[in-house]
């Protein structure tokens, strides 16, 4: 069963100047789904970000959110929005309970319904404890969860957030990152972040957009696929010669660590493991190590962002 598409970007472009910010951009994010966006400083994602919540308008382009057009119905679409800038907006002179009761009302939840709409904001967010401090006396940490319980206060069908574990410490972008996985339960989460690793923990579907396009749009599985190095670690009891390597079937190159460790380089769709497993046997090679190697993800992001840079 296919997951309702919540948020559909279509054809999105935006220029300052001569320049193309962001050139024709397209993507949708479904129901349930945490989508990672990556780039480098300058590549186009805080203008995206900006036209996904109704703060800057594309030059060219379509936004919907929940089957709503954005810049035909903005204040319709925004009810369905909900957003965390890199730097919260948080009143800190008030206390949580109050600053939330507030964003309530901005939000136009019916008056009824704001103690509700509040406590069950601070209940997930982890603030219930906290409801009567001031803002300002909070660790960043708890800063950061006010800033998403705003967001979600409205219940809204695509949360945005910026660089949500920015200046946390490790215990805090843990719990952070657990409550970004509680979120997309019910939401869609877009999640723009500097930090790769968080990438491989928290999303479903990851996109990196460089120079103003998208490169990459595809799940964290097929992104995996990518960081497949296509080489082997081998180490022998014994020292043995590049070359009875060099002859195993599927092949293509030998580096010699040293007499006894090498890295052999094979053809995407023909790893030769079982073959050298077998040759290992057959000939007491005594082969001690044998390890798949990976690429680090920050490894593929440059590869691929250096493609690009190498096609203009």
């Amino acid at each position: 069963m296919t997951n309702t598409v919540l948020l559909e970007a279509s054809q999105l472009s935006r220029y300052f100047g001569g320049h193309a910010a962001v050139d024709d951009v397209s993507f949708s994010v479904s129901q349930g789904e945490v989508v990672g966006f990556l780039g480098p400083n300058g590549a186009g994602k805080s203008t995206t970000m900006r036209m996904l919540t109704g703060n800057l308008a594309p030059d060219h382009g379509e936004i919907r959110v929940n089957g709503i057009d954005l810049l035909d119905k903005p204040s319709q679409a925004k009810a369905h929005i909900g957003y965390l800038p890199e730097t919260p907006p948080l009143y800190k002179e008030l206390t949580v309970r109050e600053f939330l009761r507030f964003c309530a009302r901005l939000n136009q939840i019916d008056g009824r319904c704001h103690h509700t709409a509040v406590e069950t904001a601070m209940g997930r967010c982890g603030l219930t404890e906290v409801a009567q401090r001031l803002i300002g006396n909070l660790s960043k940490g708890f800063q950061q969860r006010v800033g998403i319980a705003q967001a979600i206060i409205h219940s809204p069908s695509v949360v945005i957030l910026d660089e949500p574990t920015s200046g946390l410490d490790p215990i805090q972008i843990r719990e952070i990152r657990q409550l970004i996985r509680d979120i997309a339960d019910e939401h869609s989460v877009i999640l723009s972040t500097h930090i790769l690793p968080e990438v491989q923990m928290l999303c479903d579907r990851v996109q990196i957009i460089s120079q103003g396009q998208l490169l990459f749009n595809d799940t964290i599985d097929e992104l995996g696929l990518q960081m497949q190095a296509h080489t082997l670690l081998v180490e022998f009891q014994q020292p043995l010669a590049a070359d009875f390597l060099k002859q195993i079937d599927g092949v293509t190159a030998v580096e010699t660590i040293n007499l006894q460790r090498h890295r052999l380089h094979y053809l995407p769709d023909k790893n030769p493991t079982q073959a050298l497993l077998s040759r290992a046997v057959s000939d007491n090679w005594r082969l001690t190590t044998l390890m798949p190697e990976q690429r680090s993800l920050e490894e593929v992001f440059m590869k691929i962002i250096q493609k690009e840079e190498a096609d203009v």
